[in-house]
């Protein structure tokens, strides 16, 4: 039933006479600031298939990484979003995807490899109230090290004793070949080390996966090229509704819908993922599909709308289950 000024004046003791104004409340209630991290878990049902959005951190990108950037633009749109203008905080989110046969994460966060702001994946899925040895299926959008670092402990091993790793063939092969890692600026070497470390601890159960096609039950793959050669996203449907979780096709909600021909320095091809992401802003605005992005402001889900030339972002209002 929606809540009327009646119910609310109601709950809040407001009626009969009674006036808040007239009534001494002491000041008593006082707490030190907290440090402690807030623990990000949300569920949404995409028809009888629930979708957690998990937050693993943030990490801070500089305006110096926007392949295409023009400051007096940057200022606009920051101050459009009331933002202040310089480095933008991007969120590092996953999903997991109850399928009711299937317990699926999509994407896995950075693990402890790049300081303090990331990292609280595990703390999140069991605010989900899931354990790892439950989680049978990681579907990987592609092998850079927020999205598959956190497969693994601190120590190494494999988090997920129970879990299939799925990747795709295009991504597994880029990240495994030594002609490229030898080519690489000294920066990203670390990004092959990391996927090759991945793969290694999870060697007898990798599948990969390529084009567009079943990766497992509801969820189907969907070539996003261009961040990386192997980068895709995963449709999930389900009784006439579905999400389509793609990857990094945004890195900053702030710029990147406004002016999707921005790419990050992050990209191994810069101009293909531009073109990757206008086609992609293009489809799910013109088929008002419901999307979630591993750098969206958390929870990540909403959808697309045209504005002008460009396009905008808009957040889900609250489907979340407490």
């Amino acid at each position: 039933m929606p809540l009327s000024r009646r119910h609310f004046l109601a709950g809040a003791g407001l009626t009969g006479g009674t006036l808040l104004a007239n009534v001494s409340v002491p000041a008593v209630a006082r707490a030190p600031l907290v440090d402690a991290a807030t623990l990000g878990a949300l569920r949404r049902n995409v028809g009888s298939v629930q979708v957690t959005a998990l937050l693993d951190g943030y990490i801070d990108i500089g305006s110096e990484l926007v392949i295409g950037l023009a400051e007096a633009d940057a200022e606009r749109l920051a101050e459009a979003s009331f933002q202040k203008p310089g480095p933008r905080r991007a969120p590092v989110n996953a999903y997991l995807i109850n399928l009711g046969d299937r317990l699926v994460l999509v994407d896995a966060g950075m693990s402890d490899s790049m300081g303090p702001s990331l990292g609280r994946l595990p703390a999140a899925i069991e605010a989900a109230g899931v354990s790892p040895d439950q989680i049978d299926t990681l579907l990987i959008t592609h092998m850079h090290p927020d999205h598959i670092n956190g497969v693994l402990t601190p120590a190494g091993q494999a988090l997920f004793p129970n879990a299939e790793l799925i990747v795709t063939a295009a991504d597994y092969a880029f990240w495994h070949d030594d002609a490229n890692m030898n080519q690489a600026p000294d920066g990203a070497r670390p990004f092959f080390i990391g996927a090759r470390q991945a793969a290694a601890a999870y060697a007898n159960r990798v599948r990969q996966v390529g084009g567009e096609g079943e990766a497992v039950g509801a969820i189907r793959t969907v070539p996003l090229p261009g961040h990386t050669p192997g980068h895709a996203g995963f449709i999930v449907e389900s009784d006439g509704e579905a999400l389509f979780i793609w990857g990094d096709v945004v890195h900053m909600a702030t710029y990147q819908f406004a002016r999707p021909d921005w790419s990050i320095a992050f990209d191994v091809d810069s101009k293909l993922a531009a073109e990757t992401r206008k086609r992609t802003l293009d489809r799910v605005a013109a088929d008002r599909m419901l999307i979630a992005g591993m750098h969206l402001p958390f929870p990540g889900i909403g959808h697309v709308a045209r504005d002008g030339d460009a396009y905008r972002f808009v957040p889900d209002e609250w489907p979340y289950a407490l």
